[in-house]
């Protein structure tokens, strides 16, 4: 597991006005070009789940695959990408969801998870935690058991802890957190 000391935060890229006027863009790829930074982020985020029987990791188009993929080969499990509707060629579940300036709809592949699987949900932000919901959903229209959350960073100050607490008790583990 990587170093606590590890100062992810430095490895951020603010950008202001992206990708309207208003929001701060929150720019990780300083994390990933870094050999360091991408274990270090893989590394804090799968040892924090690790020996709790995790056998799948659902991430969201399109960030979570980033972080999700790695975590997933980290934990030794597999990963079930959560993805746009169109995306995916075979049967599929639904999920809409509100976003801070709209709605959109993840999907998954209906065989992509079934009961026997214990499932962390994983992006690379959470902002109201609509994405997070919505993947922890689709994971349950499979029948599968959501363990946890778990993102590089998190916008405290939307609150999203509290939307995901509404339906998931479990818990949120966050690298970053932005008041």
């Amino acid at each position: 597991m990587s170093d606590k000391s590890f100062d992810f935060e430095s490895r951020i890229i603010d950008i202001p006005d992206y990708p309207e006027p208003g929001v701060v863009f929150k720019d990780i790829t300083p994390l990933f070009d870094d050999p360091e930074g991408l274990a270090a982020v893989v590394d804090a985020m799968a040892g924090h789940f690790a020996g709790r029987g995790i056998t799948k990791v659902v991430g969201a188009e399109a960030r979570g695959f980033l972080v999700g993929a790695p975590v997933a080969y980290r934990l030794g499990c597999g990963f079930v990408p959560a993805r746009k509707p169109g995306k995916l060629p075979r049967a599929v579940y639904s999920q809409t969801y509100d976003l801070e300036y709209g709605t959109d709809e993840l999907q998954i592949h209906r065989d992509a998870l079934t009961s026997d699987d214990r499932v962390l949900i994983v992006d690379d932000l959470v902002a109201t935690g609509g994405t997070a919901v919505a993947a922890a959903r689709l994971a349950e229209q499979s029948g599968a058991q959501v363990e946890g959350f778990s993102f590089i960073l998190e916008l405290e100050f939307l609150g999203p802890r509290d939307i995901i607490a509404r339906d998931y008790p479990q818990e949120v583990f966050s690298l970053v957190k932005v008041s």
